[in-house]
């Protein structure tokens, strides 16, 4: 079983003394893992690094094995951020939803697609609005469409409109632009209730009832706007 593709690397883990267990999320192919030969080579060492953009060739006797990577870098796409400790975290925790919530070897060019806008809107001013935004979408491209306005209530307090969901005995806060999406104004608060929000969703709906940990890296994350 012999194939190409283009891909982002999710994670890796060291296999052997030179070789590494790589994941990665392929266009055409979903979520794929296989051998590294020779990763702790520099030349191979040095693209690597989670997030990258890879052109990867695959090789293997059958379905049944674990077959081998062949690859070659596109675009070095997360040592730019190395000097941006938020932006580094998101990416991680980024990577960490994609490599948890996806199915593995279940094809969904959407995904792919949904990672490589993430590299384009990283640099924006409004990034982490846009970002919980593209969470949602995640989200709803693997079945769990969290229609906010649908479900969140609306009570008033000192004259202004505050938004609510309860769930599982819990007040979650909604924030304003998650509502009123013409809204710009956001405040780090806004990203950390709208981050505590999905991932209360995920953890319902998900990770628990498939006994899957909580990421520790999207704890990072969501700490950095408390």
């Amino acid at each position: 079983m012999n194939w190409s593709d283009k891909s982002f690397l999710l994670s890796k883990y060291k296999y052997q003394e030179n070789s590494v267990i790589a994941n990665f999320y392929t266009m055409n192919y979903g979520k794929r893992s296989g051998i590294i030969y020779g990763a702790t080579s520099k030349k191979i060492k040095n693209y690597l690094q989670n997030g990258n953009e890879l052109f990867i060739e695959y090789h293997s006797k059958n379905e049944n094995t674990l077959g081998y990577f062949k690859i070659e870098i596109i675009q070095a796409t997360t040592p730019k951020y190395f000097t941006d400790k938020k932006k580094l975290n998101c990416i991680v925790n980024m990577l960490d939803l994609i490599r948890l919530l996806t199915v593995d070897n279940q094809e969904n060019i959407e995904i792919y697609n949904l990672i490589k806008n993430f590299y384009l809107i990283i640099d924006n001013k409004d990034f982490y609005k846009k970002y919980i935004f593209w969470e949602l979408e995640l989200l709803k491209l693997i079945g769990f469409d969290l229609k906010i306005k649908d479900y969140c209530k609306k009570e008033k307090v000192n004259n202004k409109d505050n938004y609510y969901i309860s769930k599982n005995n819990i007040k979650l806060i909604v924030p304003d632009f998650l509502v009123n999406l013409k809204k710009d104004e956001i405040t780090d608060k806004d990203i950390y209730y709208s981050l505590l929000l999905t991932s209360e969703y995920m953890k319902t709906n998900i990770l628990i009832p498939n006994n899957i940990p909580f990421p520790i890296s999207r704890e990072v994350f969501i700490n950095e706007f408390k």
